[in-house]
């Protein structure tokens, strides 16, 4: 009988100690929770304070929490455009909030996304609020974003990055030739702006291509150089000649052509701080981050500030359609048709959310996918408003799931159209033989049975890619047809061919209907259903699964994300090269999907 006590008594001692150790454990876990809200209450505004910002965060889409591989930074979170909105426009408000001190020497984001910034903080500043900006060095983005300031003021030995704007493609055919792939590009007749493909085809850009991209860049440029020139009172005319020149790569010449206002030493910042909100140097002036102040009225009133860890109800539901364009679920930088399509029906479904805002940033990806988001929308505006907001990105699929909305809004500098199909197969066996030996046979009932990513097309496989490209082409201008009101399929095709267009052009062009930001959606949505802006209750979809732990991991903050262009984009081509070399049966064969996004650094 020994044994047996001994095994009874160890178990109960192991049973009583993993008890213990589980309630210490949940007992950290409701302390930490409890401390956040402890914390939330002594959250306090002193007088004379003002905020700084410095975009030591993530903006996206949505505020929320992402998990990653990266040992340095496995949680992060990130905070929606939408949400940073409602929150600087408290502060507008806050009496205590004196004004605010940009500390931004670089940015990373994209266009539509430094603009709808930039017109927040032009918000605030209008309300007779100071902004000031100070840095060492200043990016192209980022003197762009901080040209909004009253004054701009620059370290001595520092200077401003203003180059103008380029862009620059990595191909990969020489690549592919030494090492005997050979990728099999079937286009939409007429796509001959479609340069998603162009890298594994060419050794450069085709004329088509640099047409489109050189266009786009110019309406960018052309975008942002009138808003400079509105905010420094600099002459369109001067501010190319300071480019072309390279006039800002000291301190002085910044200075000596009026892009920073003067030339000082952080020490001198406090005294200048002081003078903008009108106190002398005995009296404490208090600083409070931006992204503090931030994380505290999200918490405060999540509700209000549009939070998505907010209220499950609503009367209007904003649907997040960003990344990628693949069949099934959502990941990680890919929207998910089968995801998509659920959120689309749930507010379709629900009786008390009386119209629907989809936020749209995307660059496309399968046309299967993509239309079958379209047909869900389509269902959905049977019942209730469908209104689109694009951001960055709104180009290909990303435009097809758009075009059959009630009404489009587009910010100035969305990237938008490049309405065209195209599908990529591999020849892998030539490089499989010259390269290590393998070879293939095959064994077949039927001529075309055993078709794989091992050996060529021959021209009746070909033919039948293109003509399922082909249909795929004529089905999406014809849905581009009828969602636009005035626009024959004949037009559409015209402005179409793959071609991309700015937000403005679009507009010109009649591929949207308005320019304004998610804000102007939802506004426009409220006004069409008759709800009062100051009684619009969001619902964000599709529902996160972050839950309160997760939100409090996420402030630790190990690390900060790095990302270089180069790798972004190969990572870009690679997961489309990935999509179409499976199988030739997989369902996202064929794609509607623009190569890369424009950002400003």
């Amino acid at each position: 009988m020994r044994p047996f006590w001994r095994s009874f008594w160890a178990s109960i001692f192991a049973y009583v100690v993993l008890s213990v150790f589980v309630i210490i454990l949940i007992n950290i876990v409701i302390f930490s929770v409890a401390g956040s809200f402890m914390e939330k209450e002594k959250f306090k505004i002193n007088d004379n304070s003002y905020l700084e910002l410095n975009l030591n965060f993530n903006i996206d889409e949505r505020s929320g929490i992402a998990t990653s591989n990266d040992f340095n930074n496995p949680i992060s979170k990130s905070y929606g455009i939408h949400q940073i909105r409602k929150v600087l426009e408290k502060a507008k408000k806050d009496e205590k909030i004196k004004g605010i001190v940009l500390r931004i020497p670089n940015v990373n984001m994209g266009l539509s996304t430094i603009d709808n910034l930039r017109d927040c903080l032009k918000d605030f500043k209008n309300s007779g609020k100071f902004i000031i900006a100070y840095d060492e060095t200043y990016s192209m983005g980022a003197f762009y974003l901080n040209s909004v300031a009253d004054k701009i003021y620059l370290y001595p030995q520092g200077m401003v990055d203003f180059r103008g704007l380029g862009s620059e493609v990595m191909f990969f055919k020489k690549a592919l030739d030494k090492l005997d792939v050979d990728v099999q590009i079937i286009r939409g007749k007429g796509n001959k702006f479609k340069g998603a493909v162009e890298p594994f085809m060419y050794e450069k850009m085709s004329n088509e291509n640099k047409l489109q991209i050189k266009k786009l860049l110019d309406d960018v440029w052309r975008n942002m150089t009138h808003n400079i020139k509105d905010s420094r009172n600099i002459s369109l005319e001067s501010l190319n000649e300071i480019a072309d020149s390279l006039y800002s790569y000291n301190a002085s010449g910044s200075l000596n052509h009026q892009l920073v206002d003067d030339l000082i030493y952080e020490d001198q910042l406090d005294s200048i701080i002081r003078k903008n909100i009108g106190v002398n140097n005995e009296e404490k002036i208090h600083s409070i981050s931006f992204k503090k102040y931030l994380d505290k009225t999200l918490k405060q009133n999540p509700m209000a500030m549009g939070s998505s860890f907010g209220s499950k109800k609503g009367n209007i539901a904003v649907v997040y359609a960003v990344g990628t364009i693949v069949s099934g679920k959502s990941s990680e930088g890919n929207m998910g048709s089968n995801t998509i399509v659920k959120a689309i029906n749930k507010a379709n479904k629900d009786s008390t959310i009386k119209a629907v805002v989809l936020r749209v940033n995307s660059p496309g990806g399968s046309a299967l996918a993509s239309d079958v988001i379209w047909r869900s929308l389509e269902k959905t505006k049977e019942n209730k408003p469908v209104i689109v907001s694009m951001g960055d990105l709104a180009a290909s699929g990303g435009y097809y799931i758009s075009c059959g909305a009630d009404r489009i809004f587009a910010e100035p500098n969305t990237i938008t159209g490049s309405i065209g199909v195209f599908g990529m197969i591999p020849n892998l066996g030539r490089m499989l033989e010259n390269k290590i030996g393998i070879t293939f046979d095959r064994v077949e009932t039927n001529e075309h049975a055993a078709f794989t990513m091992f050996d060529a097309l021959d021209k009746k496989e070909l033919a039948t890619f293109q003509k399922g490209v082909d249909q795929i082409y004529d089905t999406f201008i014809t849905k581009v047809a009828m969602g636009r009101d005035g626009l024959k399929k004949s037009d559409v095709h015209n402005i179409a061919m793959g071609r991309v267009w700015s937000g403005k052009e679009a507009l010109d062009l009649e591929l949207v209907d308005e320019i304004g930001s998610l804000q102007s959606a939802i506004d426009f949505a409220a006004d069409k259903v008759g709800i009062e802006n100051n009684k619009v209750k969001l619902i964000h979809l599709p529902e996160r699964k972050n839950d309160e732990l997760l939100e409090l991991l996420s402030s630790l903050e190990i690390g900060t994300k790095s990302s270089n262009e180069a790798m972004e984009y190969i990572n870009n081509m690679n997961s489309i090269f990935k999509k179409t070399v499976k199988s030739p049966h997989v369902k996202d064969k064929y794609q509607t999907i623009f190569p890369f996004e424009i950002r400003i650094f």
